[in-house]
């Protein structure tokens, strides 16, 4: 198994104030969201944020600062063995895959053409990785290990659309779906059939499931490109999941008690 570093989120906070000099607002960053929903609401209209969005380089750095994505990562390196070619798909700033590449995985990434995109660009050459990145506007990824889209599904008008694109992409998937939740600050978020994608994924051979944060539901799966592993455990792996009623209680899809500014005033 790789050993996979612990989340860092000094260096995440100094590469993103170091790649974006005297514009770097730290109100933006204690404003992770707002600021997302406030340039929403200037650009009006969801595609154009996805592509010319500056706010989400505070939103993502927050997220991977936090840790929440944790578990995620971790799912990866218990199943997927060093060396493994690895697909981040829907990958922003690449936090989750800057981690695999340090813990011995071959990471390519994929994502629209944005400022975040040119921000990974930045963060690769500065940590001396050289790595593909696929503009999702022109090219088609494949011939991976493993495709994984980490927060990306809850984005999309069509989720069975994207887990077409990413199985088409690898042998196997790992996706998140996020519940429903009334009380989020977050128009962009879709309410997602999470009973149906569960269902489309044991049809094809589930290899671990798991809720985190309380409603982060975390799946890997068989694509259909994949020779096995066919059904075999699909419905156990889920059923003990379900059984298993360890996920804490935590209804945020970030740590309730994490903020961006302990970190801001330790550095």
């Amino acid at each position: 198994m790789s050993a996979l570093a612990a989340n860092n989120p000094e260096q995440e906070l100094a590469e993103l104030r170091e790649y974006l000099g005297d514009a770097y607002d730290e109100s933006r960053l204690e404003r992770y969201q707002e600021s997302v929903n406030e340039e929403l609401a200037e650009l009006g209209d969801e595609e154009r944020l996805y592509r010319e969005s500056h706010a989400y380089l505070y939103n993502l750095t927050v997220f991977a600062m936090s840790g929440t994505k944790d578990p995620y990562l971790r799912t990866i390196v218990e199943n997927t063995p060093p060396g493994s070619r690895l697909l981040d798909y829907g990958c922003g700033i690449g936090s989750d895959g800057l981690r695999l590449i340090e813990a011995g995985y071959e990471v390519a990434f994929a994502d629209f053409a944005n400022p975040s995109v040119d921000y990974l660009r930045w963060r690769l050459e500065r940590r001396g990785h050289d790595a593909r990145i696929y503009d999702l506007d022109r090219d088609t990824p494949a011939g991976y290990d493993l495709a994984y889209a980490l927060d990306v599904i809850e984005h999309v008008d069509d989720p069975f659309d994207v887990l077409t694109r990413v199985e088409q992409a690898a042998d196997h998937v790992l996706v998140n779906l996020l519940e429903d939740d009334p009380a989020e600050d977050e128009p962009h978020h879709r309410a997602l059939p999470i009973g149906r994608v569960l269902r489309h994924a044991m049809a094809r051979g589930v290899l671990d499931y798991g809720v985190h944060h309380g409603r982060s539901h975390l799946i890997l799966y068989a694509s259909p490109r994949a020779d096995g592993p066919g059904r075999l455990g699909s419905a156990r792996a889920v059923a003990r999941a379900a059984r298993r009623g360890d996920a804490p209680a935590i209804f945020l899809p970030i740590p309730w008690d994490f903020r961006p500014w302990r970190v801001l005033r330790r550095g």
